[in-house]
This record gives structure tokens, sequence and C-alpha cells, in this order.
């Protein structure tokens, strides 16, 4: 599958600071990529030369097999934004908002166009509203419509649900899921949320410091963490399991006399449980979790520190 995106050796250094750091990746059709990382990674600075906004200074991006630089008003045409961070005018209403990007995008048809994705939304009631009176999870879903005016080919979507209830940004999930699913449509996806990430992406580049620093799916990148936590719920004496515990060298915690959370590679679990019953430690009650996306998340930024 060819991609529709590719950035080759990209960099953006301001004075001596570099914010990101000779970074290639591509992007295929219908694939959707996570773009994360700590903050002050270069994830925003990534996002604003793929918009245009910021010139590389060095490398280059292209999109459909073309040289950004050189047709950059042709591939602005085909691709798109959303953010829970952008703002649209507030005093005049959703659909003057709405008119004015579809008439910037020279949409054919604008106004059917406009009640097309407010129908598909399920947001009709909301076209005479003032931008401004409309609650987070609204402008967010409102900025959702305007990035899929023009009918773009990719999105790049900066944070989308920052800032949402927990039930509307599950909402919005959705719908991005069933844009994908519907439009074939290719996403770039920030988001510090790993359940988000590991429930959309295909792939993901993580940057540190302007590099980066791995690239793989997310279920390869929970695999990269070799630990899994353990939590034993126990009838008996707690100072016979904490010495079994200190001998094998596990990291440990105790949450109460009768609950410890053991920290342990993944084949190393069936013998700590057989020990413990050897020692005469009862074990009433076993939960295992495995390493999720946010472990390697917090890997790399303890790394950082």
């Amino acid at each position: 599958m060819n991609s529709i995106l590719q950035v080759s050796n990209l960099s953006k250094r301001f004075g001596t600071f570099t914010a990101v750091d000779n970074i290639s990746f591509s992007l295929k059709k219908g694939e959707v990529l996570g773009l994360l990382g700590p903050n002050g990674a270069g994830k925003s600075t990534t996002i604003q030369m793929l918009l245009g906004i910021t010139t590389q200074s060095s490398g280059a991006i292209s999109y459909f097999g073309k040289d950004f630089d050189k047709y950059k008003r042709e591939s602005l045409q085909r691709i798109n934004f959303a953010s829970s961070f952008n703002s649209l005018q507030g005093k005049i209403s959703v659909l003057e908002n709405l008119l004015v990007f579809a008439l910037l995008y020279d949409v054919k048809n604008p106004m059917a166009k406009i009640k097309e994705l407010l129908t598909y939304f399920e947001m009709e009631d909301l076209k005479d509203k003032e931008y401004w009176d409309l609650s987070s999870g609204q402008r967010t879903r409102i900025n959702i419509v305007k990035s899929l005016i023009n009918d773009p080919e990719i999105i790049l979507m900066d944070e989308p649900t920052a800032s949402l209830d927990p039930d509307i940004a599950d909402k919005l999930i959705s719908l991005i899921e069933r844009l994908r699913e519907n439009k074939n449509l290719s996403i770039i996806y920030t988001s510090h949320d790993m359940d988000e990430v590991s429930r959309l992406c295909d792939r993901v580049v993580f940057l540190d410091q302007g590099k980066i620093v791995a690239e793989d799916t997310p279920l390869g990148l929970t695999k990269r963490i070799k630990n899994a936590r353990l939590q034993l719920t126990f009838d008996g004496k707690k100072s016979d399991l904490e010495k079994l515990l200190k001998t094998d060298k596990l990291k440990y915690q105790f949450i109460n006399d009768y609950v410890v959370h053991i920290v342990a590679k993944e084949k190393e679990i069936p013998t700590i449980i057989f020990k413990a019953s050897e020692a005469g430690v009862w074990i009433t009650d076993i939960e295992v979790s495995k390493p999720t996306l946010e472990d390697f998340f917090l890997q790399i930024a303890r790394i950082k520190k």
C-alpha cells in the first residue's frame, strides 16, 4: 500500500534549540497513526509543519506523492485539521462558521454539504446557535464537522478529546471510528490518553526531545515492557510472604495486611504463587495486569527525567 504522506528527515530549529530532530515516518491510506510523546516532545511543532503553519529547517514533507513546499495549496485542499484547542468565531452561528470554511475550501453546493454533515453528527438543531453558546463537547463536535467540510483524505487530530467529559469523549471516539470505516480516512492522532490510542491507532510513532524513540503497533510497544503487575489477596502471615518476596528480590508493596502488589516478569508469576503456597500463605484472589501503552509512555517519561 502506497504512502499518502511521507515525512523525510524533518527538523525544526528555533535558534540553538532543536524542537524536531531529523524524524521520518509515513502514513498509508485508511491508516490511523498515533503521534505520541511527553509534553515538549515535538508533537505540536510537527503538526504545525505538516499544516504549513511553520516551515521546516530541513527535511521534506510529501503529500500524495508531491512535495508539500511546491504544491502546498493543492495539498491543503485535500487535508484538514481538528483540535479541541481550536476555537471558531464565537459571535456568529454554527452555520455561518461552517459556511466560511466551506467557501475557503471552494466546496461545491456548501449549504448541502453542511446540512449533510450536521445530519450525520445529529447536530442540525445547533446550526443557528452562536458558537460561543455551545458546550465544550458541542464545540469539539462542530470542529470535527469543520474538519470534514472539504471531504479530506487526511485529517490531523491534535488531542480532539482533551477537556471533554469521559462519556462525551467516548462518543467522539466512536464517531471517529465511524468516519474511518465509512470514509476510509487517514488520520494522524495525538493524545495523552493511551486507552484512546490503543483503541484507534494502527501504528504509533513515539517522540521524545524531538526524536523518534519508538515506532510500532500499540501492542508491539506494550510487549517491550517485560514486567506485569500482580495483586495477591492472601490469608496467612504477612511476614512469611514478605520474606519470600525479599529473598527473590521482587519489587512489592503491601496495600494492607492481606493485599500485596508485586512487579514481576509474567513468566515468574506461577512460581511466585507456588512458593507462597509452600510457605503456608493461602492465596484467596489473584489479579494480573499486563503492560499497557500507558506503561510504555511512563517509561519514556521517566527515562527523560
